[in-house]
C-alpha cells in the first residue's frame, strides 16, 4: 500500500470508530442535559446523592432557572474565581506540599498567562511542565480547570439549544446544574476510564520524586533526571476537555503521555468524541435527530478535506533536502516524507491526522512539532483554527460556533429567496444578527490586530527566532492559537516574555467570554420567541442542500478575513521554498 493510502485508511478508520461512538454517547449527553430531573432516567440514579450534596454545600437551588444575563454573569463569575485559584497556586507553589523537586514559584506575567489560559480552555504553555509546575499545581490547579473549563462549554452550548428549542420561555436552565451534570456525569466518568486505559499502556501515574538513572549510551558516571508525577489522570482530561495542556513540555510526543500508536490513536478520538456526540445531543434536543446528522456532516466533511491536504503536503517532503540529495521516499528502512520534529512511533500519517485533529478541535495536545512543518503543511492546522474552531471545534464550543454559522446561513439563503430567515423555526431577526456578528467578528480583530501589533514592536519582534515569512507565521498561528482558545504553537517563537504573555492572555479572555456572551444573549433571544411552524417555502436545514451552504458559509465568512495574512506567510514561505528547489 502507498503511503497516501495508508493515510487514507488510517483516516477512514478513525472516522468511522468516531460517529460509531459518538451517536451513543450523543444520547447519553442528551439526557443528562436535558432530562436530568425526569425520574425515569435511570442513568443518572448513580451520581444523585453525590449531585445533591453538591447542591446543599453550595446552596443551590436546582428548581430555579436563570435568564440569559444571570446564567452569563454565573459563568464569567465561574471563571474568574478559576483563573484566581490557578494563579494562586503557581505564585506559592514553593511553600505548599506536592513539590518534591522543590520548584520555585513561577513569574508573576507567566503566572497570570497560565491562569487565564487554563480557565478559558486554551492551555496555551510558554512553560516545560515537569521544571516549572509543582504536582499540586498540576492536579489542583490545572487538571481541575481542564474538568471546569470544558464543562463551561457544554453548559453554554446546551443553554444555547434550549433558546433554539423552547416556546417563548424566559430562561435557559441554571448554569450551575449544567456545570454539575456536566462535570459529575459526562466528564469524569469518561477521564476515569481514559486514564485507567492509558495507565494500561505504560502512561505514568505516581507522586515519585524525579528518578536520576544511567542512560544505556552514557560515559560513566553519567545521569539523567527522568521526570514522574500523575500524568494519565491529566492527560485524560487534556484530551475529552479538548483543553491540551499537557504535564511535559513535549506534549503527547513525550512516551510518558503518548507511548504507542495505540494510545496516539485513543487519544485523538477522545479529542473529538464529545463535540461529535454533541451534534447528536442537539438533534435529540431538537426533537429532530436530521438537524444533528446535518451539522455532523458539515465538520466531518471540512474535517477530511483539510485532514487529507496536512498528511498529503507532509508525505512530499522537505523540496529543500530533496535539492541536496537526501532521499524522502517511503522504503523498508525509512517512512519517508518530511519526519523533522515527528516521533517515529507514530509516523507522517499518525503524526499529520493528530495535527488535524488538535487543530480542529481546539485542543493544545500535540504529537509532532508543527513549526517543521512545510509550508503548506502546516497551513492545514492554521486554517482550521481560522474556521473559528467550528470543525468538531472545542468541548460545546466547536457546536455552539457551527450553530452561529447556521444561523448565519438561513439567514443569507433567506435573503436569496426573499423569506423571512428561520432556523428550527424561530425567526432570525436584527437583534440575532448583531449578536451573531459580533461571535464572527470578535476572533479575527483579536488575530490580526494581536499579529499586526506584535510585528510592529520591538517586544513582538525580539521573541522570533526565524525571520521572514516564517517568522509571520509564528505570531501570526500564536495570536491565532491564543484567540480562538486552541493552545497548540508553531514554536520558534520565545512566547513567555511579558509582552507576549500578556498579549496571548487577553486573546484568550476576549476570545472565550467575547464570544460566550453573545452567544448567550441569542440563546435569550431565541427562548423568548415562538416556535413558527414549517411553511412549504422554507429551506429544510437537514438536507444536503444545507450541508452545502453551511460549509459554503464556514468557508466563505470564516476563512476568508485571513486569507492576505496567509498570503504573507506561509504562502509566501512556500514559493520561497520552491524558487531555492
Amino acid at each position: 500500500m502507498s503511503l497516501f493510502g495508508a493515510s487514507l485508511l488510517l483516516l477512514a478508520v478513525f472516522l468511522a470508530v468516531l460517529l460509531l461512538l459518538a451517536q451513543p454517547l450523543g444520547r447519553y449527553l442528551a439526557s443528562v442535559m436535558d432530562s436530568g430531573d425526569d425520574p425515569r432516567m435511570r442513568l443518572l440514579r448513580w451520581g444523585a446523592p453525590i449531585e445533591r450534596l453538591l447542591y446543599r454545600l453550595c446552596g443551590i437551588r436546582r428548581d430555579i432557572e436563570m435568564d440569559w444575563r444571570a446564567y452569563a454573569l454565573a459563568i464569567l463569575l465561574f471563571n474568574l474565581l478559576g483563573a484566581l485559584v490557578v494563579y494562586a497556586l503557581q505564585r506559592l507553589q514553593v511553600w505548599l506540599p506536592l513539590n518534591p523537586q522543590g520548584l520555585a514559584n513561577v513569574s508573576p506575567d507567566s503566572a497570570f498567562n497560565t491562569a487565564v489560559s487554563f480557565a478559558t480552555n486554551t492551555n496555551w504553555q510558554g512553560y516545560g511542565g515537569e521544571s516549572t509546575m509543582s504536582y499540586l499545581t498540576q492536579m489542583a490547579g490545572l487538571a481541575v480547570q481542564n474538568f471546569l473549563s470544558a464543562a463551561t462549554g457544554i453548559a453554554v452550548v446546551i443553554a444555547l439549544i434550549r433558546g433554539l428549542t423552547r416556546r417563548s420561555a424566559a430562561t435557559l436552565g441554571n448554569a450551575w446544574v449544567d456545570l454539575t451534570r456536566a462535570t459529575l456525569y459526562v466528564l469524569l466518568p469518561l477521564a476515569i476510564v481514559l486514564a485507567l486505559f492509558l495507565v494500561s499502556q505504560g502512561v505514568i501515574q505516581n507522586f515519585d520524586a524525579y528518578q536520576a538513572i544511567t542512560p544505556l549510551q552514557a560515559d560513566a558516571g553519567t545521569t539523567q533526571l527522568l521526570p514522574m508525577g500523575p500524568v494519565a489522570s491529566q492527560e485524560a482530561i487534556k484530551l475529552l476537555g479538548t483543553n491540551g495542556g499537557g504535564f511535559f513540555n513535549a506534549n503527547s510526543a513525550h512516551p510518558f503521555e503518548n507511548p504507542t500508536p495505540l494510545t496516539n490513536f485513543v487519544q485523538m478520538l477522545a479529542i473529538f468524541i464529545i463535540p461529535a456526540a454533541l451534534c447528536h445531543a442537539f438533534g435529540h434536543m431538537a426533537g429532530d435527530p436530521r438537524q444533528g446528522w446535518a451539522v455532523l456532516a458539515a465538520m466531518t466533511a471540512l474535517f477530511a478535506v483539510l485532514a487529507l491536504g496536512t498528511m498529503y503536503f507532509e508525505q512530499q517532503g522537505n523540496p529543500v533536502l530533496a535539492s541536496l540529495g537526501v532521499d524522502q521516499h517511503s522504503t523498508a528502512l525509512q517512512p519517508g516524507g518530511n519526519m523533522e520534529g515527528k516521533e517515529a512511533r507514530f509516523g507522517i500519517a499518525g503524526s499529520a491526522l493528530f495535527a488535524a485533529v488538535t487543530t480542529a478541535a481546539s485542543c493544545g495536545a500535540v504529537n509532532t512539532m508543527h513549526d517543521s512543518f512545510t509550508p503548506l503543511g502546516g497551513m492545514m492546522p492554521l486554517a482550521l483554527m481560522q474556521l473559528g474552531e467550528v470543525v468538531f471545534g472545542g468541548v460545546g464550543s466547536g457546536l455552539y460556533g457551527m450553530l452561529i454559522f447556521a444561523m448565519l446561513a438561513v439567514f443569507m439563503a433567506g435573503l436569496m429567496i426573499g423569506r423571512t430567515p428561520a432556523y428550527l423555526g424561530k425567526k432570525i431577526e436584527a437583534f440575532e444578527m448583531k449578536m451573531i456578528a459580533l461571535v464572527i467578528l470578535v476572533t479575527p480583530v483579536l488575530v490580526l490586530a494581536g499579529t499586526a501589533l506584535a510585528v510592529s514592536v520591538q517586544a513582538g519582534q525580539a521573541g522570533v527566532a526565524n525571520p521572514g515569512a516564517h517568522g509571520f507565521s509564528e505570531i501570526l498561528y500564536a495570536l491565532t492559537s491564543a484567540a480562538n482558545n486552541n493552545g497548540s504553537a508553531f514554536a520558534g517563537l520565545s512566547a513567555n516574555t511579558p509582552f507576549y504573555n500578556v498579549l496571548t492572555a487577553v486573546a484568550m479572555w476576549f476570545g472565550r467570554f467575547a464570544v460566550i456572551v453573545p452567544v448567550l444573549a441569542l440563546a435569550g433571544a431565541l427562548a423568548a420567541k415562538q416556535r413558527l411552524a414549517d411553511s412549504p417555502g422554507a429551506m429544510p436545514t437537514h438536507g444536503p442542500l444545507f450541508v452545502v451552504l453551511l460549509i459554503g458559509t464556514v468557508l466563505l465568512v470564516g476563512l476568508l478575513n485571513y486569507v492576505p495574512a496567509l498570503a504573507l506567510g506561509p504562502v509566501v514561505e512556500h514559493l520561497q521554498v520552491w524558487m531555492a528547489h
